[in-house]
């Protein structure tokens, strides 16, 4: 079983390293529905997962001076309390009854559909005018950026899905001006933290499978690699579409 890990983890790391996004959105479906592993296994799991192949993208866009730290720091103060929060609030809950898992994965089918939407919406949601685009250091903007750290705190806890594309479109509405590859790095080093603090969680809960997550990391770093090289060669809009569908296909079916 561990050779189907390491193909379905080099799989997910190609097409994470295609796109720069479907880490989560990918695998914790594919470990639900291809595996049969419970929702709570899979998305503790793949928490950790995001939280150690993400590291290097954040290591490289750091050195490339491509990540607002302060937007790191505003985003972080409201999604780790609620991600905390959220913690707390599982530790309530036998996360392996029906009810649990049921309401794990319809989360999971929604955060997957609004990921698709963001996927598809990002260009416009970049040349959009939000009123905030010439106060992007005032305090409506900073207001905005924890209360969106909240949210995808409490939904990157609850479903391993939100910290990548949801992230970045947001970051594309609240910071219009702000380059393409600098709200990539933002979102990267927001995502690492948190995937670590939900992941570290989670494995509290009990909800981490080590071996399993071993098993994905061998096959995905090598993935993550050749999708980067591949990256430049293959139309990025062609990608997205593809990628997008593919979330809105999985997240109806987890919903219905």
């Amino acid at each position: 079983m561990d050779a189907f890990f390491i193909i379905s983890g080099f799989g997910v790391g190609v097409l994470v390293g295609l796109t720069g996004v479907g880490g989560g959105a990918l695998m914790t479906p594919l470990l639900i529905f291809g595996f049969g592993i419970s929702p709570a296994i899979a998305v503790g799991t793949d928490l950790m997962f995001a939280a150690i192949t993400k590291a290097n993208g954040v290591w490289v866009h750091a050195r490339q001076h491509s990540v607002d730290w302060r937007i790191v720091r505003w985003l972080l103060s409201g999604s780790v309390p609620a991600a905390l929060f959220t913690l707390l609030a599982l530790r309530q809950v036998d996360l392996q009854t029906g009810a649990a898992q049921d309401v794990m994965t319809t989360t999971l089918g929604l955060a997957l559909i609004v990921s698709a939407g963001a996927l598809i919406f990002r260009r416009r949601l970049a040349q959009s005018d939000t009123g905030l685009a010439h106060d992007e250091t005032g305090r409506k903007t900073r207001i905005a950026t924890v209360l969106t750290g909240a949210v995808l705190g409490a939904l990157v806890t609850l479903t391993s899905v939100g910290a990548g594309a949801l992230g970045a479109a947001v970051l594309f509405w609240l910071y219009p001006r702000m380059k393409a590859v600098r709200v990539v790095g933002t979102d990267l080093a927001h995502a690492v933290p948190l995937a670590t603090v939900a992941g570290l969680g989670h494995w509290q809960l009990g909800t981490v499978d080590w071996f399993l997550l071993g098993s994905l990391l061998i096959g995905s770093l090598p993935g993550i690699y050749i999708g980067s090289r591949l990256s430049a060669r293959v139309p990025e809009v062609w990608l997205r579409s593809v990628l997008a569908s593919l979330l809105l296909v999985i997240g109806v079916r987890l919903v219905a």
